[in-house]
C-alpha cells in the first residue's frame, strides 16, 4: 500500500481541544472507551463465525492492555474482527459515524444488537485526552486483507500506510502526553480496569500476576508451594446478573455481593433479580443491606452498566431517592447516555425504569411479608427505616407499602397500619369521635405516662426512630380526619383521650416538667381504605 495522507471528516478544526477539555468529565474514561471498542471487535468476529460469515478459527478471544513507562505508551490489543485501510478511513475518519451502527443494521435480523457495545460515536477519540499521537495497527479477518497502519497527531490530518500486524485484530497505541504520565503506572491502570472493565464479556488481560500452587510435599509430608506466573485476567465475563434467576442459588447471590463489595462486613438481608425485556431492556440485582436505625444514605452503592460496561454510580435519575439505600447492579442498553456516557438524560425510558424498580421492590417486600411474616418482623429493625423513608418520599411506593409497613407498641407487638387502626378504633375514641393513637419516643423517660395509659386499657406506639416525627404525621394524614396522634406525656391521659364526662385534672409539677416542649400536632398528616 502506498502511504496516504488525508483529513478527518469533521465539521470544525477545534474538535480535539473540545475532546481533551470538555467531552469527558474524567480523562480516565479513555481506557474504558478503547477497551470497550476492543471487546466490541471481539464479539463481532465471534458473531460472524456463528453466522458462517467467517470460516477461520476464532481462537481464544482476549483483550490485552499493556504499558511501557520508558516509551510512554499504552497499547490496547484485540484479536477481533480487525479493519482494512478502507474501513479505518470510513469508521475512524468519519468522526460522527460508528462502525457498530452499520454492523448492527446488517445483522439485526440475527438478534445480535444487544451484544454490541460500540455505538457511542466519539469513544475512540477520547484517546486524545491523554495522548499526543495515536496509532492503529490492524489486520482484517477478510481473506487477502493487507495490514493497515493509521497515525494521527491530534490534528485533523492523518496518515495511513501498510501495517506490520500479522494476525487478525487491532492494536491501538497511545503515545502519552506529558500531562498524563500518571497513567503509565501498573496500579493506576489496574484501578481503572477494576472500575470499568470488571464485568466485560470478553477476557481482559493486564500483564501477569504471581500465584502460589502446591508443589509436592517436604520430608515431613507437609505440602510445599511454588510461585508461578499466570495471566492477570481482571474481569468476570459472566456475572450473576447476566444469568437467569433459575441458574442461581442463594450462595451465588451472596458470592456476587462479596465480589461487588469485598470490604462489606454484613451480608445482605435479601435481594431482587431484575430481568425485563419489554417495554425496555433491564437486568440487574439489587441487594437490601442492613440499614438499622440510622438514616445514613449510602450513595454510589448501585452501579449502572450498559452491556456489562460500567458507566456510573450516580443513579439518582434512574433509582428513586429512597432506593439509594440499596446496593447492587443495574444494566440497561435503553438508558440514554450523553456522548461521554457519564451523565444520564431524563426521558420516558428512565421514568419507566424508575417506576418498574419501585414496583419490583415493593412487590418483593410484600411477598416476603405474606410468605414469612415472622421472618419479616424479625428483619424489621434492619429494614423498617428504609420502608418508612420510601413511604414518606414516594407516593406510589407508599400505596403498596401500607399493606406491609409495621408499627410496634411498647409491648413489642407488631401490626400493619390497618391492623393497628382496627385494634384501637373502638377503644381509644374521644368524645368527639376522634381515634387517638398514643405514642412515645422515649419509653424509659415516659414510663409513668405509659403505665397510666396501659392501666386504662389503652395501647401506646413506639415511635423512637430518626424519621418517626414525620412518620407520625404520615399516620395521622393517612388516617383521615378522625385520626389523631398524641404523645403520651403531652397531658394527663384523660385529657389526651377525653370522654363524655367532665375532666378536672391537672398535671403534677413533675409531670409538667416532663411534658415541657411536648407534642405539637402537625397538619401534615397517613388514610385507610377498608
Amino acid at each position: 500500500m502506498n502511504p496516504e495522507k488525508g483529513s478527518i471528516s469533521i465539521h470544525t478544526e477545534n474538535i480535539f481541544p473540545v475532546i481533551k477539555k470538555f467531552l469527558y468529565s474524567d480523562n480516565e474514561i479513555f481506557l474504558r472507551e478503547l477497551v470497550s471498542n476492543a471487546v466490541d471487535a471481539s464479539q463481532k468476529i465471534k458473531r460472524l463465525a456463528s453466522l458462517g460469515q467467517y470460516q477461520g478459527e476464532t481462537g481464544e478471544l482476549i483483550v490485552d492492555v499493556k504499558f511501557d513507562e520508558a516509551a510512554k505508551t499504552i497499547t490496547i490489543s484485540d484479536n477481533g474482527i480487525g479493519m482494512t485501510a478502507d474501513e479505518i478511513k470510513k469508521y475512524i475518519n468519519q468522526i460522527a459515524f460508528s462502525g457498530a451502527t452499520e454492523f448492527m443494521e446488517k445483522f439485526k435480523e440475527a438478534n445480535d444488537a444487544n451484544e454490541i457495545i460500540g455505538r457511542f460515536g466519539l469513544g475512540f477519540y477520547s484517546a486524545f485526552m491523554v495522548a499526543d499521537t495515536v496509532e492503529i495497527q490492524s489486520l482484517s479477518y477478510q481473506d487477502g486483507a493487507e495490514p493497515a497502519h493509521w497515525t494521527c497527531d491530534g490534528s485533523t490530518s492523518y496518515e495511513i500506510s501498510t501495517g506490520s500486524r500479522t494476525t487478525r485484530g487491532t492494536d491501538v497505541i497511545l503515545h502519552i502526553n506529558e500531562e498524563s504520565t500518571e497513567f503509565l503506572s501498573q496500579a493506576r491502570l489496574q484501578d481503572i480496569l477494576d472500575k470499568y472493565a470488571k464485568f466485560l464479556p470478553v477476557s481482559i488481560r493486564f500483564g501477569t500476576k504471581t500465584n502460589s500452587e502446591q508443589d509436592g510435599e517436604d520430608e515431613e509430608g507437609k505440602p510445599k508451594y511454588k510461585s508461578v506466573e499466570v495471566d492477570n485476567i481482571i474481569n468476570n465475563t459472566n456475572p450473576a446478573w447476566t444469568k437467569s434467576p433459575s441458574e442461581l442459588k442463594d450462595e451465588d447471590y451472596l458470592a456476587f455481593y462479596r465480589e461487588l463489595y469485598p470490604y462489606s462486613m454484613d451480608e445482605p438481608l435479601f435481594w431482587i433479580h431484575l430481568n425485563v425485556d419489554y417495554p425496555f431492556n433491564l437486568t440487574g440485582i439489587l441487594y437490601f443491606p442492613k440499614v438499622k436505625n440510622e438514616l445514613e444514605i449510602q450513595r454510589n452503592k448501585i452501579k449502572l452498566y450498559s452491556r456489562q460496561v460500567f458507566i456510573t454510580d450516580e443513579v439518582k435519575d434512574i433509582v428513586p431517592e429512597f432506593l439509594m439505600l440499596l446496593h447492587g447492579v443495574i444494566d440497561s442498553p435503553d438508558i440514554p447516555l450523553n456522548v461521554s456516557r457519564s451523565f444520564l438524560q431524563a426521558d420516558s425510558n428512565v421514568k419507566k425504569i424508575n417506576s418498574y424498580i419501585t414496583k419490583k421492590v415493593a412487590d418483593k417486600l410484600n411477598e416476603i411479608f405474606k410468605t414469612d411474616r415472622k421472618g419479616f418482623e424479625e428483619k424489621w429493625t434492619d429494614i423498617g427505616l428504609f420502608i418508612k423513608y420510601g413511604m414518606l418520599s414516594d407516593e406510589k411506593f407508599a400505596e403498596k407499602a401500607n399493606d406491609f409497613c409495621l408499627v410496634k407498641n411498647t409491648g413489642n407487638q407488631s401490626f400493619t397500619i390497618k391492623e393497628y387502626y382496627e385494634k384501637v378504633k373502638d377503644i381509644q375514641v374521644d368524645k368527639d369521635g376522634n381515634i387517638v393513637y398514643l405514642y412515645t419516643h422515649d419509653a424509659a423517660q415516659q414510663d409513668g405516662f405509659i403505665q397510666t395509659a396501659l392501666n386504662k386499657g389503652y395501647d401506646v406506639l413506639m415511635l423512637d426512630g430518626p424519621l418517626d416525627t414525620h412518620f407520625a404525621a404520615y399516620l395521622e394524614q393517612k388516617g383521615g380526619d378522625k385520626v389523631q396522634l398524641k404523645r403520651v406525656d403531652a397531658d394527663v391521659i384523660d385529657k389526651l383521650i377525653q370522654k363524655d364526662e367532665k375532666v378536672e385534672l391537672a398535671l403534677s409539677e413533675e409531670e409538667s416538667k416532663k411534658s415541657a416542649g411536648g407534642f405539637r400536632k402537625s397538619n401534615f398528616a397517613p388514610r385507610y381504605e377498608s
